[in-house]
């Protein structure tokens, strides 16, 4: 007897439930705004009940909770620690400059000329901008008692990140739901370009540089922002417990799979359209494909426009409707298998019957298979 398969995905509330469900994975936002208020309200209560000079000062604690709950694990301890060395030099360099006997504009000037420039060093990374605001409220608010105010500005910086972190690894954010929609975003993009470009290629013959040149470069922000939603999630399942899971576990793996096949497929479509602009133009006697081989082109972007329009979705838990996924993308590539290997003989055999080399042509069926190679994979 045959185990059952264990779904992926466990099951959904229906109705109002359900799209608030799916509307609260879109946002990772959200989620980060209920966590950061949760920290900075335990933050502050513990600032309050702690000893003196800590609970003098308690709206520092809820500072240091929120930076560590707006981002991923790794990188809410990494800033935690930024941070409060960027304090502690921001509070060294308003102490130093006090001992000088300078008139106060000239004494504040020269705190915040000091710090910006401590603004820029790596081992602060992002958080180098707390050395300007820690040194100037050392400056005008520690004037008085300024190691206890030192002490406790720091020290509840890390309290409340210590609680942040907390927080954040027991809830860790996995925003798994809008990488998925961004390689969503760039597989549309991709395919589209594709298909608009046999169209084009059958219907117009030549290509408008001016106007190919901007829809190549309309494709780059939606590339850009499905690498950075990728690379956000790749980091947020460092030290993520919800990466156990195995819904999750398979999900993830999907989209760094997914991730390679539609950044290599756009980069295809990418240098298709800049040799196609450059060769497949009026004014050039050795063109790219000329008419002869144009539909054969045609046909094999077409094959690769369905090939990426059926790559891989996030699982549903349903078996039947994922085999049936499966079969779809495995058959798309198989017909832009045939497809490039049928534009590869329609290609020597221009050559072989034209005065014309037909290199560029070569280089595009080269670029398209490729394209299913990463599809394929």
């Amino acid at each position: 007897m045959v185990a059952p398969r264990i779904p992926v995905r466990l099951a959904r509330p229906a109705g109002l439930l359900s799209a608030a469900h799916r509307a609260w994975l879109r946002h990772p936002r959200w989620s980060l705004a209920v966590k950061g208020a949760l920290a900075a309200s335990l933050a502050w209560f513990v600032a309050l009940i702690a000893p003196a000079p800590f609970s003098e000062y308690p709206y520092y604690a809820p500072l240091g909770a929120v930076l560590a709950t707006t981002s991923t694990v790794v990188r809410s301890v990494r800033d935690s620690l930024q941070s409060v060395a960027a304090v502690l030099v921001g509070a060294v360099i308003a102490r130093t400059v006090g001992l000088l006997p300078l008139p106060g504009l000239l004494e504040l000037a020269l705190v915040v000329g000091i710090a910006i420039l401590c603004v820029a060093w790596r081992i602060f990374g992002d958080m180098g901008s707390w050395t300007v605001m820690s040194a100037i409220f050392v400056l005008i608010l520690g004037s008085g008692d300024g190691f206890d105010y030192i002490g406790s500005y720091a020290g509840l910086i890390v309290v409340g990140a210590s609680i942040g972190i907390g927080i954040n690894l027991l809830l860790p954010p996995l925003p798994l739901t809008p990488s998925e929609l961004a390689l969503g975003r760039l597989r549309n993009g991709v395919a589209e370009q594709a298909e608009v470009l046999a169209n084009w290629l059958e219907d117009e013959g030549t290509l408008d540089p001016d106007e190919w040149e901007e829809r190549r470069r309309q494709l780059f922000p939606t590339v850009e922002s499905a690498r950075a939603a990728i690379a956000q999630a790749r980091e947020a399942s460092r030290a993520n417990v919800r990466v156990r899971y195995k819904r999750n576990e398979y999900w993830m793996a999907s989209l760094m799979r997914r991730a390679g096949a539609l950044s290599t497929a756009a980069e295809v479509v990418d240098e298709v359209v800049r040799l196609l602009v450059e060769w497949e133009r009026d004014g050039r006697d050795d063109v790219a494909l000329g008419k002869d081989l144009r539909p054969e082109f045609a046909v094999t972007l077409r094959a690769f426009a369905s090939a990426v329009r059926a790559a891989e979705t996030e699982d549903t838990g349903d078996d039947t409707t994922a085999d049936a996924a499966g079969k779809e993308a495995a058959d798309s590539v198989t017909q832009l298998d045939l497809a490039v290997q049928q534009l590869r003989a329609a290609v020597r055999a221009a050559q072989h019957s034209s005065q014309y080399d037909y290199f560029v042509a070569g280089a595009l069926a080269v670029a398209l298979g490729r394209g299913a190679d990463a599809l394929r994979a």
